[in-house]
């Protein structure tokens, strides 16, 4: 299990067996390994880890376009706790956060 978070250093996600889950537990996304991106539960691009823990969308992204198909809903893993805030990176140029 992994906690992500966004630019802010706000806790967004937890990354659980090459599926992505909201705080609260719910299956929002699954891992594409081959890729190291995110797709969202319609199979669309939804971003990327950048600097170790952060969950970006990258602007630039050849995968913009590319529909992955539906991987299923996994359910709910729960909540792993809130891990507090992780510190604000400022902006990275080229990402934006994700917006679920």
């Amino acid at each position: 299990m992994k906690f992500l978070f966004n630019s802010k250093g706000q806790h967004i996600a937890n990354l659980v067996n090459n599926h992505l889950h909201s705080p609260s537990g719910q299956n929002i996304g699954h891992y594409r390994e081959t890729e190291k991106i995110f797709i969202d539960m319609r199979g669309k691009y939804l971003g990327e880890i950048i600097n170790d823990n952060r969950l970006m969308y990258n602007n630039n992204s050849s995968y913009k376009n590319v529909n992955f198909g539906s991987y299923g809903n996994y359910g709910n893993v729960g909540n792993y706790g809130n891990p507090g805030n992780y510190g604000s990176i400022g902006s990275i140029s080229g990402y934006k956060d994700v917006v679920f």
